[in-house]
């Protein structure tokens, strides 16, 4: 596509997080036992590797649909409709390039009034980074607060630089086409996703504030900041 707008100077990334800051993070922002998904929005979650297996929770959220997204994403459970995506946590892996067909398969399933979980290895970089697409694309959020809506639910959500980097791309020069494609097949979105996603962004946005207020300035400010951790730090062992 055509880009004839001026260069503009591309809004700076955030500075690396402390080694202090990532071990917060660890032990805060992923809190042991819980495991579960995370509902984002009404018949959307995100969770983990271990999630996706979790017939139990599965059924309780009536999740029919699963998108799974790492390096070797494949079907798991009978009975589910997946998309599946081999992709890296890299900051060089295309993920732009599957953002169309992630927002439709999340889409459809949602219409129908049932769930889709979104999930990679850890719920962190790469579910969010298509998670954070498909909430600009139903809303009018821009890629920070659709990010935002999405730790309001999930406090580590945090996307690998490249996969930020992607998601401003996404907003400059592509994601108004995206919304006139979702309106001409699917028709004018529901009132309620962007309620509920403006809900989630004052939460979040509370949050950020009393985290100022109580001694939690550097926490905060470095929050957004969160580099994506190894594979090592997750396990797939059930």
């Amino acid at each position: 596509m055509p880009r004839s707008d001026p260069q503009e100077p591309e809004p700076p990334l955030p500075p690396p997080l402390s080694h202090r800051g990532r071990r917060l993070f660890i032990l805060l922002g992923t809190p042991a036992g819980r495991r579960w998904p995370r509902q984002i929005l009404p018949g959307l979650f995100i969770g983990n590797f271990k999630d996706a297996r979790d017939v139990e929770q599965l059924s309780k959220n009536n999740i029919t649909h699963i998108l799974s997204i790492h390096d070797s994403a494949r079907p798991m459970l009978e009975g589910m409709k997946y998309l599946c995506i081999p992709a890296a946590d890299s900051p060089s892996q295309n993920l732009a390039r599957h953002f169309r067909e992630s927002i439709k398969f999340i889409h459809e399933c949602r219409l129908t009034g049932e769930g889709c979980l979104v999930h990679c290895l850890a719920g962190v970089s790469r579910s969010v980074t298509l998670v954070v697409a498909y909430i600009m694309t139903i809303t009018d959020f821009g890629w920070e607060d659709a990010l935002s809506v999405v730790r309001a639910a999930r406090s580590c959500a945090n996307p690998n630089m490249g996969f930020q980097r992607q998601l401003q791309e996404f907003e400059k020069h592509d994601v108004d086409q995206f919304r006139q494609w979702l309106k001409e097949e699917y028709g004018e979105n529901s009132s309620q996703d962007l309620q509920e996603a403006k809900n989630l962004l004052s939460k979040y946005k509370e949050q950020a504030e009393l985290h100022q207020t109580t001694g939690g300035r550097q926490w905060n400010n470095n929050f957004s900041s969160v580099p994506s951790l190894s594979y090592s730090n997750y396990t797939t062992e059930t």
